[in-house]
């Protein structure tokens, strides 16, 4: 799949993503481990201007690359509260169980795309100020 769609498809999912973690923050306050600095809403928030940031740099066609290197290292930075997530869902039903351990190889997947989606290649200027 042509680089460009990627990142587009990308932008897309993390600026949902972005979006929920100001629409439900419960959720993902739920997710962050308590020993985290200042408080599991900082992370929260912090993470979805991240996701909304990255996926506005994925929809330029100027800062797509950038985007993408940015959102390989995000999913790389939320991965220790998947981890957690597991860890704490620990005595939930089966299905919550399920849902919590199928996120880590996702997490991976989600690495994988940004790197493919890292690979667009811009052969002349975008924007003003982009050097061909």
């Amino acid at each position: 799949m042509n680089p460009n769609r990627i990142a587009k498809i990308l932008a897309l999912f993390l600026g949902l993503a972005g979006i929920t973690h100001f629409a439900n923050p419960s959720f993902f306050n739920d997710i962050v481990p308590p020993w985290l600095p200042p408080s599991p809403a900082f992370w929260t928030y912090i993470s979805g201007i991240a996701e909304l940031t990255i996926a506005i740099a994925l929809i330029r066609p100027s800062t797509r690359r950038a985007g993408a290197i940015a959102a390989m290292w995000l999913f790389i930075a939320v991965y220790p509260a998947n981890i957690y997530m597991v860890w704490d869902w620990r005595n939930e039903a089966a299905s919550q169980q399920f849902i919590s351990w199928a996120r880590l190889p996702f997490q991976f997947l989600f690495i994988w795309i940004a790197l493919r989606a890292s690979r667009v290649e811009n052969n002349h200027p975008i924007a003003p100020g982009d050097i061909a």
